[in-house]
């Protein structure tokens, strides 16, 4: 079967098991908003403090922040050239399998499909009922509660189940119905979303230089003495919080298959999408310190709202946590939609469950891997174990953020005749940067967690085993 690009040519292979096709129904602003909006989640009012603690320094907090945007958007201009030349459903497992090789390409899709994008489904929707468990108390309390014996712990493990977990599964159903019922409802609602979330964050800088009176008494300096290089830990630890809040700038590729006019709408959306963050990031700290002294800001864990309490009282806590819920709900609803698309095209090359490759006869949408992906994440968050799950992949996404961006190297080598709508600006010195500060972030993330990584990589690799069967199968029917 073949997929109609925007420009009017076919490409083998990209349509569903029964001969539909995924439907070109997100436009420039929705393209924007999966970005902007997938970007800007909880990171933004919550990672402040991990950076102030780890600095102890205000300067080197802003630095930390400009570093993080520059790494990202070095990312995303390198992505930006893979996704306008390859518009398809499931982004970095089609540049990897067409760059580097598909064991590549299988390897990154079997990491996302099973825990990395389910994992991080359940943390957002668990973050999103932390927010209106301000309004809900009720959302804290138990339902049961059971101790598990270990045998090498003295204390027995205790699961605490409360109302929070299966109203966050809720949460993750309504928004894969939505998803389900069509791209552009989808879409529409990631441009309203979005809109909302950024207006509320831009309110509360410009109400906080307006109304509040500045504090900056501080007894740490603005930079550490240069000659101490000790800061280089603090700086580190910092920069993978930072790289935290802005993840997410790579995602709409994933939805390459559906966004109209992807040669340019792709590039101006991974690329201004990336500046458009980083500076409302920036504006946002610049209030943060405007406001609060750095010891507070080290030692407060919900930033945002203990600014906005200072110069606004603390009725307007209420208000901040809404902006806060309106932004895990757009983080949601983008995380679903691009993350269904990997199942799918891996299902559609014969690399997944067949079932995933299902795309609904109305609405056009890859309803099985909408329904498998949402099942796994309500599976998980009703767990509870979801946050340690995801902090296991933290590593491995880096892993494949560096051989993603590595594919475009191997893309120019494997086909130089494939047409470049956009190029990536600085090759081969800023994709080569990236690598090398991805591959130096994930050695870090080793060396500080070595059991949780080795156990993400050996997760990892066991999918071999499932591409050997599934590739078999492939080569047989063909």
């Amino acid at each position: 079967m073949s997929e109609t690009k925007a420009g009017g040519e076919s490409r083998p292979g990209t349509a569903g098991a029964q001969g539909l096709e995924l439907v070109r129904g997100l436009g420039p602003w929705a393209a924007m908003a999966m970005v902007v909006g997938h970007i800007i989640g909880t990171g933004i009012f919550l990672v402040p403090r991990d950076m102030a603690e780890a600095t102890q320094s205000v300067g080197l907090v802003v630095l930390v922040w400009i570093f993080g945007g520059l790494l990202s958007l070095a990312g995303a201009l390198t992505v930006a050239e893979l996704g306008a030349a390859l518009p398809e459903a499931g982004g970095a497992y089609v540049f990897l399998k067409r760059g580097l090789g598909p064991v590549w390409g299988f390897l990154f899709g079997w990491m996302n499909n099973l825990v990395g994008k389910p994992a991080s489904i359940s943390t957002i929707a668990a973050g999103l009922m932390i927010f209106l468990g301000f309004f809900f108390g009720a959302l804290r309390e138990p339902i049961f509660t059971v101790a598990l014996p270990l045998p090498w712990a003295d204390a027995p493990y205790r699961f605490e189940f409360t109302w929070a977990q299966p109203a966050a599964a809720a949460a993750i159903a309504f928004i894969t119905l939505i998803n389900y019922l069509g791209v552009r409802l989808a879409g529409r609602v990631q441009v309203a979303l979005t809109i909302l979330k950024v207006g509320a964050i831009l309110a509360v800088v410009v109400l906080g230089f307006l109304l509040a009176e500045p504090e900056f008494a501080t007894a740490a300096p603005l930079f550490p003495p240069l000659t101490d290089f000790s800061f280089l830990t603090g700086f580190l630890t910092a920069t993978v919080a930072a790289l935290w809040a802005y993840d997410g700038w790579i995602d709409v590729t994933l939805a390459g298959s559906e966004v109209q006019n992807p040669q340019k709408n792709i590039p101006r959306a991974v690329v201004g999408g990336t500046l458009i963050v980083g500076g409302v990031y920036l504006l946002a700290n610049a209030v943060y310190f405007y406001v609060l002294p750095l010891e507070t800001v080290a030692r407060t864990p919900n930033v945002a709202s203990e600014a906005v309490r200072q110069f606004a009282g603390p009725a307007a806590a209420a208000w901040i946590t809404l902006a806060m819920v309106i932004s895990a709900t757009g983080t949601l609803n983008s995380s679903i939609l691009t993350g269904a698309r990997v199942p799918y095209a891996m299902a559609r090359d014969g690399l997944f469950f067949r079932t995933t490759a299902h795309i609904h006869p109305s609405y056009r949408t890859p309803t099985g891997a909408l329904l498998f992906q949402g099942t796994v994440a309500c599976v998980m968050v009703l767990t509870g174990e979801f946050s340690d799950l995801f902090s296991l992949f933290i590593f491995a996404q880096w892993i494949f953020y560096a051989l993603t961006v590595a594919s475009v190297f191997g893309l120019r080598r494997r086909e130089p005749e494939l047409p470049r709508p956009y190029r990536a600006w600085g090759f081969p010195v800023v994709p080569a940067l990236f690598i090398v500060s991805a591959t130096a972030l994930t050695v870090n993330l080793f060396l500080q967690r070595p059991v949780r990584s080795s156990i993400g990589l050996a997760l990892i690799l066991s999918g071999l085993i499932f591409y050997r069967h599934w590739n078999r199968g492939s080569a047989s029917r063909a």
